[in-house]
Parts: C-alpha cells; sequence; structure tokens
C-alpha cells in the first residue's frame, strides 16, 4: 500500500495487474502473458491489501472468483477481475442495497443486467459498497464506517457507486459495474478521478425494477479509468444486446475528425452557485475545447422550470414507497425501522407535499421533449458533474439532520439528474483538480442515442489532457 502525507491510498504494483487498463489486462490474458488467475489473485492481494482502510467491499467472493478463473468465460474482457455494485443480483451472493433494514440473502439467480454484464467475459470477486438504497451522494452510513476515498481517506469517494470507484480508482480492479438513478456513475466518478458513462435510457439491459418505477431513471455501466475501457464496454453490451430504437453503436475507438458546437452551463438550475474551484475547472475545458477548434457558446439549462423540485420530490416518492412497501419490494423481512434517517427524512418530506406527485410525475415524464430540443442548436453540453468538489467524509453523512443534509445534497448533485429524468447520455471526465489536491469532473450530454460523440469527444480530451494518476 502506498500512502502519501498518510491520505492517499493505492494499491498498483509490479504484479500480474501492473498499471494496465481493462482493455489491457484482457489482452495480457489472451496473449497467454498471464493467466485468468493469476489477474484474479492479483486482484485479492489488492483487495486485502487496501480495503481494510477503503472500505470499499460488501460482500467477498474470493473463493467462487478464483475457481472461475480457471475456467474463464468467453468475451472481450475475458479474465478481468471485477466487482458487481451491491443492489444488482449476482447467484450465490446477498443484495444488502447498502441498507441494515434489508435482511439480505443469496440471490437465486443473476439479474437480467448481470447476464450482460457477464456475457463480456469478467471474473467477479465480490460485491461493492453503496449507500443505503443509493438514496444519498456519499458511501456513508449513519451507524456504520464509511468507504473513502483513495485521493484522500478523508474525503467522500461519491455515491451511490462509491464502492465500485474506490476500487477501480486504488487500482484493485481496472473497472467495475455501477449503476446512476440520479447521478450515481458519475458522481462517485467525479469525486475518485474516473470516467463515468451514464448511458442513453434503454442503451443497456433495464435494471430490474426499472419497469415498476412511474419514471425509469436508472442506467447501468461501469466506472473505469480509461476512455477506451468505457468504450469497449459499451461495444460489448450492444454485442450482446443491440439497444432497439437508438443509433447503432459499435466499438469506438478515438476522437473524430468533426469540430462540434458545445453548449456551456456553469450554474445548475437550483439556483446555487457553483463553487470557485469546480467553475475554474470547467471553463479550462471550455478553453480546451475552444483551442482544439471546437465552437463553445453559453446556453440555458435544457428542463423544464420545475425539475428541480419535480426531481426532489421524485426522490421523496423513491424512499416512501420503500418505507411503506419494503416488505413487498425486498422481502417479508424488511424492516422498516433499521432504514437510516436520509431515507425517513426523504419520506417524509414526499407525505408533506404528496399533492405535489401527478404535477411532477407528468413534467418528469415528458423531461426529455425540452431535454432534445437543446440539441438542435448544440451537438455537445458542458458542465460541471458535481456543484462543488468532494467534501469531507461526515458532510453528507446520514447522521447529519435531514433539513441540513438535504439542502447540501441539493447544491451538491445539482447537474446530474436531468439526465436521469430525460434519459440522455452523459459522461464524466477526470479533467479538474481541486485546491485540496482531488480530481474535479466535468460533464458532458448529448442527445438521445450519441454515446459515440461523447466517447470521440473523451478520446480527444484524454488525449490533450492525460488524466491525472493517483500514483
Amino acid at each position: 500500500m502506498t500512502t502519501e502525507k498518510s491520505s492517499r491510498v493505492h494499491a498498483f504494483g509490479d504484479d500480474a495487474l501492473g498499471d494496465l487498463d481493462t482493455v489491457g489486462v484482457a489482452a495480457a490474458v489472451a496473449a497467454g502473458q498471464i493467466s485468468a488467475r493469476e489477474a484474479a489473485e492479483a486482484a485479492i492481494a489488492r483487495a486485502e491489501l487496501v480495503n481494510p482502510e477503503l472500505n470499499a467491499i460488501q460482500h467477498r467472493d474470493f473463493e467462487r472468483g478464483l475457481a472461475a478463473s480457471d475456467d474463464p468465460a468467453d468475451g472481450v474482457f475475458a479474465g478481468v477481475p471485477t466487482f458487481v455494485k451491491d443492489n444488482t443480483d449476482f447467484a450465490g451472493l446477498p443484495s444488502d442495497q447498502g441498507s441494515l433494514a434489508v435482511n439480505s440473502r443469496p440471490a437465486a439467480a443473476h439479474a437480467p443486467f448481470t447476464e450482460q454484464f457477464l456475457s463480456a467475459g469478467f471474473t467477479v470477486l465480490g460485491k461493492s459498497t453503496m449507500p443505503e438504497f443509493g438514496f444519498n451522494a456519499t458511501t456513508e452510513y449513519a451507524t456504520l464506517p464509511p468507504t473513502r476515498n483513495p485521493w484522500n481517506t478523508g474525503y467522500s469517494a461519491g455515491a451511490s457507486s462509491g464502492g465500485a470507484a474506490a476500487l477501480v480508482a486504488s487500482g484493485v480492479v481496472p473497472i467495475a459495474h455501477a449503476n446512476d438513478g440520479g447521478g450515481s456513475i458519475r458522481i462517485p466518478a467525479a469525486a475518485c478521478g474516473l470516467v463515468g458513462l451514464k448511458p442513453t435510457r434503454g442503451r443497456v439491459v433495464p435494471a430490474a425494477d426499472a419497469a415498476k418505477m412511474p419514471v425509469d431513471i436508472i442506467s447501468n455501466g461501469v466506472v473505469t479509468r480509461t476512455v477506451r475501457d468505457t468504450a469497449h464496454f459499451m461495444a460489448a453490451t450492444q454485442s450482446y444486446r443491440p439497444a432497439a430504437g437508438l443509433k447503432p453503436l459499435g466499438l469506438v475507438e478515438g476522437p473524430a475528425d468533426r469540430r462540434l458546437r458545445i453548449g456551456l452551463i456553469v450554474d445548475s438550475v437550483t439556483g446555487i452557485p457553483t463553487d470557485e474551484d469546480t467553475r475554474k475547472a470547467v471553463l479550462a475545458t471550455s478553453d480546451l475545447l475552444a483551442s482544439l477548434g471546437h465552437d463553445v457558446v453559453e446556453v440555458g439549462a435544457p428542463v423544464h422550470p420545475a425539475f428541480a423540485e419535480d426531481f426532489k420530490h421524485y426522490w421523496g416518492l423513491m424512499a416512501f414507497s420503500l418505507q411503506r412497501f419494503g416488505r413487498k419490494v425486498m422481502g417479508p423481512d424488511f424492516d422498516k425501522t433499521l432504514t437510516d434517517p436520509l431515507t425517513r427524512g426523504l419520506a417524509r418530506r414526499f407525505v408533506q407535499q404528496a399533492w405535489r406527485t401527478p404535477g411532477a410525475l407528468r413534467r418528469l415524464k415528458r423531461s426529455d421533449v425540452p431535454y432534445r430540443a437543446a440539441f438542435r442548436d448544440v451537438d455537445v453540453i458542458l458542465s460541471p458533474t458535481l456543484g462543488h468538489t468532494t467534501p469531507e467524509l461526515g458532510f453528507l453523512s446520514p447522521a447529519v439532520e435531514f433539513r441540513t443534509l438535504f439542502d447540501r445534497l441539493e447544491a451538491y448533485a445539482a447537474f446530474t439528474p436531468v439526465n436521469n429524468a430525460s434519459g440522455g447520455p452523459a459522461i464524466s471526465l477526470p479533467l479538474g483538480r481541486s485546491s485540496a489536491d482531488l480530481p474535479i469532473g466535468v460533464h458532458f450530454s448529448a442527445d438521445h442515442g450519441d454515446e459515440q460523440i461523447l466517447l470521440e469527444l473523451a478520446y480527444e480530451l484524454e488525449a490533450a489532457q492525460p488524466f491525472a494518476s493517483i500514483r
């Protein structure tokens, strides 16, 4: 374990994984330079080294993972070790949903998306941590130790895919499953200095509960350290099941020659100004894009004026539904008295404003209209990923008084929910650094089905301004 100033933690070393990204590990396995078992053993050794400090693994499945690595599945990432997020069923492992209220039992079968994920050939070593039901923007708990950011263990790893991001950023594995219902791929990617793509709604197999949701806001994906890893993963998902009704997406292998018209947004629809470090990172990226020949223009937010209030109400509806119907949704052993203060506070807030529900749902279901209209004039929208830099642990803890915490979350997760409600794709790239020497994510959105344009632009920016290494 390498520690810098007693706060930076990573597991990179001279083993089978080395500094390789996902594509690199898969190529080494395919060429016989390393075996899938050696890759799994290296990842397990790395996990044992750093997880006691990072607390990013919810369930270990090392023995089964090692056994599976002796006969790796076919796929573009055959033999690459990884983790599945703890809200997605993987046969034989529980899905705790990050909550003490869930009496978890081993899943009998894989979730539909898990089948798509595994079709790439991964070796699964366990499940990564997440906050309760993914409601928080930090992977912290009211009564349990938090998941820590490997760039500085005194800071949040983001959420809800915080465990996945911590494992990838620290070098335990080169890629990990993540999903996004309000920014849960992009927020931890921004906090931990990773690439985080939320696909277009429908691009990958839907989450297991998507059909039951009034508005499907959840997209599955991954967090990675390189653009090519995300691009290869997305191509693999389309080989498994091409997305109906969307532009075909093959393997994107580099930047395009086409110059883009890019819309710039610096402050969110919440009316809360973006902090200075984040603003500087976004404006520096705007200048970089202009220097590369792109046309950057200021634009307005692609949302209805009531969007922020509507999404907050929907957030509360999700919490209320779990409090009210948790036994039906999560199983007969669900104990709502064990949910954390954030879940209970969100549910209470929903009840107090229940009258808003019909209008909020109606507008959220139609949020794709103003969103898609915005791309008549621009190809991509550039914005912050988050309203301010990564906070220290405790700032967003569910133990914080609810009203204070709710206001803090509104200011922090101020940009990402637009893509969840509208269904549009977005990517966070680690293009900035804060005054505390932590990564800052910069956010790019595109029209439905336009993951290719986001990946091409991401390749170009990665080449022009290589992402910082935790080493």
